[in-house]
């Protein structure tokens, strides 16, 4: 076992740890890898180095207030390759995954949206028609209100044609010939003949 003051490289010590892993350790070994903590990024960040490496991570702990400690075992090149080709396969069958998410969710947009349009071209037509009912209900009522109207107009003339032409088939009255006065009688006797 081993163990590597990394602190005085503060965020940049990965690349070093990464050559004291492959140069200074020997396969099956462990060392021991001291670093500042900073801003804390740096303890996934040395997980992933050392996943993405192929070693094994057995241990991250915090050491004191400001520093951390890894814990690695170095392992062989054929485990390495092995894991990194998991990796890449991972990675693969990841991005694939991404892919294929990704062009799922832009069809299924082009669907809502399609279907959003077929909606609003729906709710116009059906507006439209709604409108034109209403026209032509408002049409129907102009057009009953003119002919009764007109029918009015015509039935009053009709009548009084009527009136006129009764009065025209009418007999002129006969006039009475004039009463004449009626005779005075007169109130004086007449002498009685003998």
């Amino acid at each position: 076992m081993k163990r590597y003051d990394l602190r005085h490289l503060h965020d940049d010590f990965y690349d070093r740890m990464v050559e004291l892993i492959d140069k200074g350790l020997k396969v099956g070994e462990v060392g021991i890898f001291l670093f500042e903590v900073g801003d804390f990024s740096s303890i996934q960040k040395s997980a992933d180095v050392i996943k993405e490496t192929g070693h094994d991570l057995m241990n991250s702990l915090k050491f004191n207030e400001v520093d951390w400690t890894v814990v690695v075992k170095k392992v062989d090149d054929e485990t390495r390759k092995e894991r990194a080709e998991k990796i890449a396969a991972a990675k693969a069958a990841a991005e694939k995954a991404a892919k294929e998410a990704e062009e799922a969710a832009a069809l299924k947009a082009e669907e809502e949206a399609k279907a959003k349009a077929e909606a609003e071209k729906a709710e116009a037509e059906k507006k439209a028609a709604e409108e034109a009912k209403a026209e032509a209900e408002r049409a129907a009522a102009e057009k009953a209100e003119a002919e009764k109207k007109a029918a009015e107009e015509t039935a009053a003339k009709e009548a009084a044609a009527k009136e006129a032409a009764a009065k025209a088939s009418k007999p002129a009255p006969k006039k009475q010939p004039a009463k004449k006065p009626a005779a005075k009688r007169s109130t004086a006797k007449k002498p009685k003949a003998k």
